[in-house]
């Protein structure tokens, strides 16, 4: 089944602004609700699959893989996709609660706990994201990384809990404990009930009165640490793999953020990449254009002989299969395309000299007649 335009789905144009797009949503996310339509599947395929749109559309880097991609650039799975997500990587839950309603139809709140239940420990911490450079050796064969990252983690001394007095932290006097302030207000929709974190507890329902001295109270402190990761071969700049709690801690105890490693390309002494293909340009000598021979060449799994045919023009393009990048999560692997170009000499002394004008002056040396076919007839070959 052909997923519909994520564009068409929320009733906007492709220049949507992030406000009009919020606005669009919030409309359509309201009128297809569960809670609003119990029993009521086409309105929750509808709601589900008006999440998923905003979900890609509100973030600027998806939105610009869609735009370029299509579905396939923001496709979900093991690799570039989020743990936990909903519907096409995305927490429906989560983004219904952005807009500050998340409790109007009964909903949970943030964390997960609802408003009767504690939520003190339960605030999750911020995502982390780096970028990791890597060779198109490594991207060929797949490689570990260990990486440094700089990130906030449970405070060894008070285990988390921000105090290590018993009766260090008490419920919070700004929202009752609760972790959450509510104001009731009047809409074209009726009336709504605006739940917001507590500015004072941050969500937490409770606050410390007596901190602890490693950690100021926060129950975390922030650390360098090491974390390892196994990277696909077939990988492509802009691909990223989440790490699942791999970011910073939340407040006393509360889980931790998502770890993104954003994976980008080192520019390449011998090759560029075209896909799965890698094109290398390779200089011979005239005789051995002329003459034909073999010659070794670079590729990314070490030197390879390669074979020039005799007659070989300047411009043809030699293909080495299976020599280029793994496709990524398939069997299949590229090939290798070896762009010929003939080396001049600069400098030549009396008796090149006298050699070069003797052949010349020959019928087959001297003729500048070439290959009745051109440059681009060559390269519909190649890849035909």
């Amino acid at each position: 089944m052909t997923k519909r335009d994520y564009y068409e789905i929320l009733g906007v144009e492709k220049n949507v602004s992030a406000n009009e797009l919020k606005s669009a949503y919030r409309k359509l996310a309201l009128k297809y609700h569960p809670d609003r339509n119990p029993g009521d599947a086409e309105a929750e395929a509808n709601f589900k699959e008006a999440a998923e749109a905003y979900g890609v559309l509100s973030d600027s880097e998806k939105r610009a893989r869609y735009d370029r991609f299509g579905h396939d650039g923001v496709r979900g799975g093991g690799f570039g996709g989020g743990a936990g997500a909903g519907f096409g990587g995305v927490n429906v839950e989560d983004i219904f609660e952005a807009f500050g309603f998340g409790d109007v139809f009964g909903g949970r709140g943030r964390g997960g706990a609802s408003a009767a239940e504690p939520a003190f420990g339960r605030v999750r911490g911020s995502d982390l994201r780096v970028r990791l450079a890597l060779t198109l050796e490594e991207i060929s064969e797949g490689v570990e990384k260990t990486i440094k990252i700089k990130r906030r983690t449970t405070c060894v001394e008070c285990e988390g809990e921000g105090t290590t007095s018993a009766d260090g932290v008490i419920d919070c006097l700004e929202c009752g404990g609760a972790g959450q302030v509510r104001q009731v207000s009047r809409s074209i929709f009726g009336q709504m009930v605006n739940v917001a974190e507590c500015p004072r507890c941050h969500g937490e329902g409770k606050v410390v009165t007596d901190p602890c001295g490693n950690c100021d109270g926060e129950g975390r402190t922030m650390e360098r640490e090491s974390e390892t990761i196994n990277i696909p071969a077939g990988v492509s700049e802009g691909n990223y793999i989440q790490i699942a709690g791999g970011g910073n801690v939340g407040l006393h105890g509360g889980p931790a953020g998502d770890l993104t490693v954003l994976i980008e390309e080192e520019e390449h002494e011998h090759f560029i990449r075209s896909g799965n293909d890698v094109l290398h340009d390779l200089a011979i000598t005239f005789p051995m254009a002329a003459l034909g021979g073999e010659v070794e060449v670079p590729t990314l799994g070490g030197s390879s002989m390669l074979e020039i045919e005799p007659g070989t023009q300047p411009g043809a393009v030699l293909r080495m299969k299976g020599k280029g990048l793994p496709e990524l999560n398939s069997s299949r692997v590229g090939d290798q395309m070896v762009r010929i170009s003939i080396a001049v000499p600069t400098k030549l002394n009396d008796e090149e000299k006298e050699m070069l004008e003797r052949l010349t002056a020959t019928p087959n040396v001297g003729s500048t007649e070439r290959s009745e076919k051109g440059f681009f007839d060559r390269m519909k070959e190649v890849f035909s």
